[in-house]
């Protein structure tokens, strides 16, 4: 199961591979069991659900998708770890990103009296 992450998608959305692994082909064989857990969906509204990360999933139908999968919530949505990218810098080289708070001190303010 190979999946592919959407940079613009802040979760990886595993309805189709659950689907495949229970035997579920196409996005009208979920119709029939999400009537039998009481969610009613158009063909068009399941097509969208399978084949698209839902931006927003009304808790029924996730929690009927998780009985009909026999899964957990998170094995269909994933989170993934936002790492932050810092550049690397070759050993031995400056370190260019500027002072460690440590090496600050204070300066001494200087006072100018207006008619001076």
């Amino acid at each position: 199961m190979t999946k592919t992450l959407d940079p613009d998608s802040p979760i990886t959305w595993n309805l189709r591979p659950l689907m495949a692994a229970a035997g579920m082909f196409q996005t009208t064989d979920l119709i029939e069991p999400l009537r039998a857990q009481g969610v009613q969906l158009s063909r068009e509204q399941v097509f969208r659900l399978v084949t698209k990360t839902p931006e927003r999933l009304n808790v029924e139908v996730f929690a009927a998708l998780c009985r009909i999968l026999e899964c957990t919530p998170n094995d269909l949505i994933e989170i993934p770890k936002v790492q932050s990218e810092r550049p690397r810098r070759a050993a031995g080289a400056p370190d260019t990103t500027g002072p460690a708070i440590g090496d600050l001190r204070p300066i001494r303010a200087k006072l100018h009296r207006p008619h001076e």
